[in-house]
């Protein structure tokens, strides 16, 4: 019985409320105070949902982070790579302008290999006996002089460095001449000039060249730049410091350098003989050719302007002289 009252009630209360307006301010209530009912009945939902949502965005936040993360370590790749191919674009365009500055014959050639001992200063370039590299061939970079071909193999050779201490060149300041030895340190930044008066003409920023004597290295080629002269009025000799042109702990390429071989004597005498047998053969040839005396009248007759006929003598023939 009570399940058939509540039953009509409900009835009644729903044809009420779908024709009629009085129920709605009690609607109203009711929906207040069932609201949070509802609220908690779908709260493990919602909170299943958000957890989910939250863990998918992370997930996706995490891979596209390592995603951007690769992307990122790739361009710098290739940024660097770029920088590495200026710079070296950048060195091969000073050693070609330095190369076309050079009057000798010249080699491009690579460094491969550093000497681990660091008392010597020699390098490993991979250009040996097969391209012609010999002992004693000077190297230089785009800067200046570098040093020298010490040990040559087939397809390699090391180089002795100048700032090496078993190291020497004769130089001279390019400014006035004076000669000098500039010997090596074991400092890739620094050469000593020895054994020069303590009253030289010598001063801080005086290029130094190569002097050619020795015939070991070709005349002319920058070598280093004074730094330092210290006078000291006990010494019988300056102290003389340089810093070298060339970028020794630096340059990746490198020029060998072909000279002629012969000492200045013996291109002296070569160049003598051979002037020698230029005159002979200038002066023999002409002495067994030359024409009598009484010859050249005729020879010269076809040559002649006068209307009347040239004589029959063995000249040219007559259209060559018109």
């Amino acid at each position: 019985m009570r399940l058939l009252v509540l039953a009509v009630l409900s009835a009644a209360l729903m044809v009420v409320d779908a024709r009629f307006d009085v129920l709605k301010p009690v609607r109203s209530q009711l929906g207040v105070i069932v609201e949070p009912v509802y609220w908690l009945g779908s709260l493990p939902v919602t909170l299943w949902e958000n957890t989910t949502q939250e863990l998918s965005s992370r997930t996706e936040l995490v891979a596209e982070n390592e995603k951007l993360k690769t992307e990122r370590l790739l361009m710098q790749r290739r940024l660097q790579k770029l920088a590495a191919l200026t710079e070296q674009n950048v060195r091969l365009r000073e050693l070609l302008n330095s190369a076309a500055l050079v009057d000798d014959d010249v080699l491009a050639t690579e460094l491969i290999g550093i000497d681990p001992n660091p008392f010597t200063h020699r390098i490993l370039i991979d250009k040996g006996s097969k391209d012609g590299v010999v002992i004693g061939q000077p190297v230089l970079d785009a800067r200046g002089l570098m040093g020298q071909v010490v040990e040559v193999m087939p397809y390699s050779a090391r180089v002795l460095l100048l700032t090496d201490t078993n190291h020497s060149i004769p130089v001279q300041v390019n400014r006035n001449g004076l000669r000098a030895i500039a010997s090596g340190t074991g400092n890739p930044e620094r050469l000593e000039l020895r054994h020069v008066a303590d009253t030289a003409d010598i001063k801080e920023g005086d290029l130094l060249v190569s002097s050619g004597l020795g015939q070991r290295f070709p005349a002319g080629y920058p070598v280093a730049t004074v730094s330092q002269v210290i006078h000291d009025s006990g010494q019988p000799f300056a102290i003389v410091r340089a810093i070298p042109t060339a970028n020794l702990n630096r340059s990746r390429y490198m020029l060998l350098v072909f000279t002629d071989p012969r000492s200045p004597e013996q291109r002296a005498t070569e160049s003598a003989e051979a002037q020698e047998a230029e005159d002979r053969q200038a002066t023999e040839p002409g002495a067994r050719t030359a024409p009598p005396a009484g010859e050249q009248a005729p020879a010269a007759a076809p040559a002649s302007s006068s209307p009347a006929p040239a004589p029959p003598v063995p000249a040219q023939p007559e259209g060559t002289q018109q």
